[in-house]
């Protein structure tokens, strides 16, 4: 399969990324951002583009793709919704409607988050669950991944200072968490892994929680 990946320099983009490297069911890789992804691999090419919400100088590049999984975004934290929505909202369907144009019914794959809710009380789960809903309403086999404590694994960090600070602080407890509440937490290995699974053959629903994603 040949995917693309949007916010591959990002935590969970980096996973993603890697599995698709070590992956054999994944030919090449596309990442999208507006900074190379900083790895080398014969599978990988850079596209680097700024304004995601304007994708009509680089549209060539972006078709004869299986998959896309999107993997950008921003904690909410100290944010306006507005400024939150811009990121959140308009830039994923900029994205997701170029493809739907592009590659009527390709595989795209969202990380949203655990709690997410269109009617709920919490801005950025509000924001989410509007997204996903936007998502699910185009012409693209679309998925939900819904992560609820993520571990990052080989190396990768979060680009938040107060998450890379909390990862190292619970790292130690990983194996508990795991062992104590297995639906609620996976690993960016496990993201990975999962989404690749989802591209080649599907997943039994859209919206995928923790459980789901391990299991994939």
């Amino acid at each position: 399969m040949n995917v693309i990946i949007f916010g591959a320099t990002g935590m969970v983009g980096r996973g993603v990324l890697r599995e698709c490297l070590l992956d054999e069911r994944v030919s090449a890789v596309l990442a999208v951002g507006r900074s190379p992804a900083g790895v080398a691999h014969p599978k990988l090419r850079d596209l680097v583009h700024g304004d995601l919400l304007d994708l009509t100088a680089v549209e060539e590049h972006l078709t004869g793709f299986d998959a896309c999984f999107f993997c950008l975004g921003v904690s909410s934290a100290g944010m306006s919704e507005q400024d939150y929505r811009h990121i959140t909202y308009d830039y994923t369907l900029s994205v997701a409607g170029t493809l739907a144009r592009l590659t009527p019914g390709m595989t795209f794959v969202y990380v949203s988050g655990a709690g997410t809710d269109a009617h709920g009380r919490a801005m950025w789960a509000r924001v989410k669950g509007e997204t996903e809903n936007a998502l699910l309403a185009l012409p693209l086999q679309a998925y939900m991944f819904r992560p609820g404590y993520i571990q990052p694994m080989h190396g990768i960090t979060s680009r938040t200072r107060l998450y890379r600070v909390a990862y190292v602080a619970s790292r130690p407890l990983y194996p508990l968490l795991r062992l104590l509440f297995p639906s609620a937490v996976t690993t960016t290995e496990r993201i990975g892994q999962a989404m690749i699974t989802v591209a080649e053959r599907g997943a039994p629903k859209r919206i995928l929680g923790p459980a789901d994603i391990n299991a994939l």
